[in-house]
């Protein structure tokens, strides 16, 4: 069993991530890794070189993977939809419920529902 870990692009607020982290999730962001303003293709490349599920509110990073580009997984959000407190409890959830080759070269949809 291995443990799904994250990359978030600068596009999701860093509080979550930071939220992720103290509940013990492996994720690095663009914001720690000092990567702000890196294009979408380095994002979802760095993700994929460091084997991490990118989650982003961008939707270039679908059309990317629609295109064939390789990538460990990327969980997408509505940004109108979505909130920190959201993206944190469906992290959590899929983090308990998925291994990282269950996401590999998938994409996933969050609804952020209540």
């Amino acid at each position: 069993m291995v443990d799904l870990r994250f990359y978030f692009d600068e596009s999701v607020e860093l509080a979550v991530s930071l939220q992720l982290e103290r509940a013990g999730i492996d994720v690095v962001s663009a914001h720690s890794l000092a990567r702000l303003g890196d294009s979408d293709d380095n994002h979802l490349q760095r993700a994929t070189d460091l084997e991490r599920v990118l989650c982003t509110y961008d939707q270039d990073f679908l059309r990317l993977a629609a295109e064939g580009t390789s990538h460990h997984g990327i969980i997408f959000a509505q940004q109108q939809s979505a909130s920190i407190g959201g993206w944190v409890r469906e992290i959590k959830v899929i983090h308990t419920q998925m291994e990282a080759d269950d996401l590999l070269e998938q994409v996933l949809y969050l609804s952020m529902k209540s």
